[in-house]
């Protein structure tokens, strides 16, 4: 999901995750290990290397770099409610300088002891090229439908524009450990930008196809 929740990982726990996402002609294949070693402070460093296809047929390859961290001011609880600072930079590497600066405030409730959450973020971005700092926001939840795959639901944008809406679903292929993601979206005219908002998007309804896998550990401990 795109929409943050108010969780991190255990302490000395740590996760890998891998995805690949397709609009408008760009392709991003993304890998971002993170780990937990403080308690209250998760840090992920990775990025990704995107494709963009012209309708020329021209091809042109860039990489991107990211450094998140992620705490939380008050744990998500079952039938309870959390919330948290997630805060990092995104770059391209050779780039002088500091990329774009993004942060978020996400905040989410439990219902049904566990069995739906809802998420609300609340953010700011400042992009690097433009210099200029943009309102994010989103929504989404989280339905559980057995021991072993999970519903999502999402919207996100910016004020002033067509939101963005995701559907997808999550799967354990090995519960606690392999989680395989899935999901569908459309702009539905909006101009799109990427998770961090650094890429803007065609006009038109540009249909965003998502696979991920993510991979969990205590390997610390």
């Amino acid at each position: 999901m795109v929409v943050d929740d108010a969780a991190i990982l255990g302490v000395n726990d740590c996760q890998l995750e891998s995805w690949v996402n397709s609009i408008a002609g760009v392709t991003e294949y993304w890998a971002v290990p993170a780990c937990n070693f403080s308690g209250n402070l998760e840090i992920a460093l990775g990025g990704a290397r995107v494709v963009e296809a012209s309708q020329a047929g021209n091809v042109a390859i860039h990489n991107v770099a990211v450094l998140q961290g992620k705490t939380l001011f008050r744990p998500l609880d079952n039938n309870g409610w959390g919330a948290g600072l997630v805060f990092g930079t995104q770059t391209v590497p050779g780039h002088a300088g500091i990329g774009d600066v993004f942060a978020t405030v996400p905040v989410s409730f439990s219902f049904f002891d566990g069995g739906l959450v809802a998420h609300a973020n609340a953010g700011l971005v400042r992009m690097a090229s433009s210099r200029h700092v943009y309102i994010t926001w989103g929504a989404g939840l989280e339905a559980v439908l057995n021991n072993t795959s999970t519903l999502t639901a999402e919207t996100f944008g910016q004020p002033g524009g067509k939101p963005f809406v995701q559907l997808g679903i999550k799967y354990w292929l090995t519960r606690d450990r392999v989680q395989l993601d899935a999901t569908y979206g459309d702009t539905y005219g909006n101009t799109y930008r990427d998770t961090y908002g650094n890429r803007v998007g065609k006009r038109g309804s540009d249909r965003v196809v998502t696979i991920g896998l993510v991979l969990f550990t205590d390997f610390l401990q």
